[in-house]
């Protein structure tokens, strides 16, 4: 099986049609898994330039079949070559014999060990062809020898692997065979019997005992050592075992090379077998456990002290605005006098709203006793001030509201690769975004926030000592008891969620889980982990990864994507986060609000001294448009619809240890020296469903904590979010059923990036649906424009959608994911998201929108909808984060008559951030199939 070059493996429908238009000839074939049925297969099959999949699914005894329409017979085979086999022959069902086989890229060089710490030499890893070196073939010669031995001894280990759960301890083994053996080889011949290189390799693999002692540690590295004894086990052919002696015996620094392995083996085994009885006889003996110390109270929260602010009114009156958190007001002084003007309590206050052309601006619109309605202009001292003023009459708003559960949190999101060293006694400038960049002001910046979700890459200390290292330093800064929501880790990956004490009882659904990507895909210094939560009625998503390093684009499997870009794309495909039964959408639209964060690793393609005159300079627009990250992203190989804040602060990566004057692009290695120039390798982005509340408040680094080569990133995020919604009106049984919501379709069109002329459906799923539902079969169908299928859906083959509860304020919240499948297959051809939002009324509204799957944009949607209320179900309320909204600037006021403009005809609304981008925007090709321009 693994040696079937026709075999992909798991890659994408999207890639794997392009692999066979490149072949482009009639009877090209691959197979790759399905993306529907696990352990199965789908067999592409190229003929007349379009692409036929057919399924390959096993039977309960394990025999593999290809699908069949009822009524045909199946024939079953017991292994898959002996199936593509048997369909290289004529007359089989398919539209053409497999003829010929597309192969498998060879896979290249990986340097995933980056040593960006410093410490230690940095080695270059790259994998090795299982079968480079047949059984019993141990040359030798002395530079073959010791390659081809090292290639026959990572074959044992890939055949031993399969039956052992130390799959950590077995990367470790991997990476030493194919690339440390032969170092100590050499050092034996030269007479050196110490087998450093094994040792340190040891040593790594057995790093989590040093964490804990815990029985299945024990029990995992005891099946490691085991295993690797085994695959230095003196190899017996039973075919020719005197050839195999004395091809052994013929080689003295290998058969020393064993000998001293088994020793290490025994030595190792009984030493952790002796820990574990001490340990255990210690804990039956003496009480171990830590007395029950009664707890302090926590100290109590810090009450808000009144904030200040200097404003300018109309033209030049200077003024004074003091926000009292506690009392709930806002005053305004006169800066000459000093004499009070005006008090307004928070209950008067109707609306604020952020001028964008004048970023320090704001306008006040309130209730006086003897007026409907006022509005004053203020200009602050800056954009900041502006901003602390607007946090500060939210969070009055919040503690005043009489609301059971909140419409309004504020999320903190840090990464900092900690390049394996320990973090400084203080973290509160990370913690309380204090430092370059958009940071928070420091009338603000100790307002604790609601949720923190701190990633780290390259952390030494073990799970616990960080996790209490972190609430102690926010109990320190809030004199809050934060709860731990999730700690997720990969050896040195990890990711931490923390949340007030108040909203514990608000969390459910918590997911956590983690995608190695580092050589091969086995090993966990490179990759990624993640926790998911519901929030009373609002999924997140935190991904924390760190990425392949290098300042070059090495491909890997597919030879038009850089390293980070895979390992981007194995994370989206490989985490198992959020709802199950949304397990076949893309990552990225399984959550109302994603947050992708860490050591991306993305360079700057710029040379260094001209990137250090930038720096200097403060240019970092100039900077960022050569941002390999912005890069693949404006290609839309990566984070695709994700957003960033503003990048205004310095390249957070490599700078001198212990300072930030300077930094260091200079890696001097075995091989030679490596440039590492100065870039923004750790970053923060976020993608959130359409029409849905997210602000991003802050985004910099730090300038004060300078353990590591890297700065610790912060951004914090104002997030709109949804309780569970309990109707205000019960049924009332006399009158009738209650009446119900509706969604009725008019009609769906798709534009697929496929060569396939498969029948489709769509699968709708939502929370607000009992089940998911599908529709008929597509009525119309086209492939005029090479490439692409055209698809389209009647109202009569489209389902009509009832939600579980009927009222606007209910509905305005939700959303739906469509998904594009195909009929023979049942895979997916794209995953989208509709706000129902804009959806609800009596009248068809039009959406438009992108298509994705695991990650790539793979087509278009359009069509037209209607979500249908009950009279008596349309009432609702304002959020509490709808009060603020955006305005362009307007005439100025008339001089000396600041108290008395007329408020706006319509009020302007509050804008979301997540907005769909309108259409002028559309990048992708299916578009303009849409509209018949070629």
């Amino acid at each position: 099986m693994a040696a079937a070059s026709w075999y992909h493996r798991d890659i994408s429908r999207v890639v794997a049609e392009e692999l066979l238009a490149k072949a482009g000839r009639d009877g090209c074939f691959l197979v790759r898994d399905s993306e529907s049925v696990s352990g199965a297969y789908a067999l592409c099959l190229l003929f007349q330039r379009h692409v036929h999949t057919y399924r390959i699914l096993p039977d309960d005894e394990g025999l593999l079949s290809v699908q069949t329409i009822q009524g045909i017979q199946a024939k079953c085979f017991r292994t898959l070559p002996d199936l593509i086999g048997a369909y290289q022959q004529p007359n089989n069902g398919l539209v053409t014999p497999l003829l010929y086989p597309v192969h498998r890229a060879r896979q290249a060089a990986d340097e995933d060990s980056d040593g960006e710490d410093g410490r230690g030499g940095g080695h270059v890893a790259s994998t090795v062809l299982a079968g480079a070196a047949s059984a019993g073939t141990w040359l030798s010669s002395p530079t073959a020898s010791r390659t081809h031995i090292s290639q026959q001894l990572h074959q044992r280990l890939q055949e031993q692997v399969r039956s052992s759960p130390a799959s950590d301890f077995m990367g470790f083994m991997a990476e030493y065979l194919n690339h440390h053996l032969q170092l100590d080889l050499e050092a034996l011949r030269h007479g050196h019997p110490q087998l450093r290189h094994l040792s340190t390799a040891l040593v790594t693999a057995c790093r989590p005992l040093h964490r804990r002692v815990a029985q299945d540690e024990i029990d995992f590295t005891l099946v490691g050592l085991e295993t690797l004894a085994r695959v230095f086990d003196p190899p017996v052919s039973p075919r020719s075992p005197v050839r195999e002696q004395s091809l052994l015996t013929s080689d003295p620094d290998l058969e020393l090379l064993l000998n001293k392995i088994s020793a290490v083996n025994h030595l190792l085994s009984s030493l952790e077998k002796k820990v574990l009885k001490s340990l255990q006889e210690t804990v039956s003996r003496h009480d171990l456990v830590l007395p029950s110390v009664a707890a302090a109270p926590p100290p109590a929260a810090k009450p808000m002290a009144k904030q200040s602010f200097e404003v300018k009114m109309g033209k030049s009156q200077r003024a004074a605005l003091t926000v009292d958190v506690e009392a709930g007001t806002v005053a305004i002084s006169k800066r000459g006098g000093g004499s009070l003007e005006e008090t307004i309590p928070q209950d008067r206050i109707l609306q604020l709203i952020k001028y964008q052309s004048v970023q320090s601006k704001v306008r006040l619109v309130y209730n006086r006793e003897l007026q409907k309605s006022l509005s004053r202009d203020f200009v602050f001292t800056s954009a900041r001030k502006r901003e602390a003023f607007c946090q500060l009459l939210q969070l009055m708003r919040i503690q005043h509201s009489n609301l059971d559960e909140p419409d309004l949190i504020s999320v903190y999101v840090g990464t900092w690769n900690m390049g394996s060293t320990p973090p400084p006694r203080s973290l509160a400038s990370w913690l309380t975004s204090r430092g370059l960049g958009h940071t928070q002001d420091e009338t603000t910046s100790c307002i604790p926030h609601d949720i923190y979700v701190i990633g780290t890459q390259e952390n030494s200390l073990g799970d616990r000592e960080w996790v209490e290292f972190l609430c102690a330093s926010l109990k320190t800064l809030m004199a809050i008891d934060y709860r731990v929501v999730a700690l997720q880790c990969l050896w040195s990956i990890k990711i931490v969620v923390l949340v007030k004490p108040e909203h514990e009882r608000r969390i459910s659904h918590v997911h956590t889980s983690s995608v190695k990507t580092g050589i091969a895909n086995t090993l966990g210094n490179k990759g990624a982990v993640g926790v998911s939560f519901l929030f009373n009625g609002t999924s997140f998503g935190f991904v924390n990864c760190h990425l392949a390093s290098g300042s070059e684009k090495t491909h890997r499997c597919c030879p038009i994507s850089p390293r980070r870009n895979q390992n981007y794309s194995d994370i989206l495909r490989s985490l198992v986060l959020g709802d199950k039964q949304l397990g076949g959408f893309d990552l990225t639209l399984r959550f109302t609000h994603l947050f992708w964060f860490g050591d991306l690793n993305y360079r700057l393609e710029m040379d260094v001294q001209d990137i250090f005159a930038h720096i200097t300079k403060k240019e970092f627009e100039a900077l960022l448009a050569v941002d390999q990250l912005n890069l693949e992203r404006e290609k839309n190989k990566v984070f695709l619809r994700f957003s960033e804040g503003d990048i205004s602060f310095p390249p957070t990566y490599r700078y001198e240890r212990g300072s930030r004057d300077s930094y260091v692009w200079q890696k001097f290695k075995p091989t030679g020296v490596r440039i590492s120039v100065p870039s923004w390798c750790d970053r923060i982005l976020w993608k959130s469903h359409p029409e849905t509340h997210v602000v991003c408040n802050s985004y910099g680094c730090t300038d004060d904590i300078v353990t590591s080569d890297h700065s610790p990133v912060f951004a914090t995020f104002e997030v709109g979010v949804t309780s569970q919604f309990v109707p205000k009106k019960a049924p009332v049984s006399e009158s009738g059923p209650e009446p119900l919501a509706c969604i009725e379709w008019e009609s769906i069109e798709v534009i697929v990036k496929t060569t396939s002329r498969s029948k489709c459906y769509i699968e709708f799923h939502s929370y607000c649906l009992e089940e998911s539902q599908r529709s008929g079969e597509n009525t119309s169908q086209s492939c005029d424009i090479p490439g692409f299928l055209k698809l389209g859906w009647a109202a009569k083959h489209l389902p009509v959608l009832n939600p579980i509860l009927p009222d606007l304020e209910y509905l305005g919240d939700q959303h739906l994911l469509l998904s594009v499948k195909g009929v023979d297959s049942c895979e997916s051809y794209g995953e989208c998201c509709i706000a129902m939002r804009s959806m609800i009324g009596s009248m068809a509204q039009q959406f438009e929108t992108f298509l994705f799957h695991r990650g790539e944009e793979t087509g278009s949607i359009r069509g037209w909808m209607k979500v249908r209320v009950p009279k008596d179900r349309r009432s609702t309320r304002e959020r509490l984060y709808e009060w603020i909204s955006f305005e362009e600037e307007d005439a100025e006021p008339a001089a000396g008559s600041p108290t008395c403009p007329k408020p706006p005809l319509q009020p302007p609304r509050s804008r979301p951030r997540s907005l769909p981008e309108p259409v002028a925007g559309y990048t992708n090709p299916a578009y303009f199939i849409f509209e018949g321009i070629p």
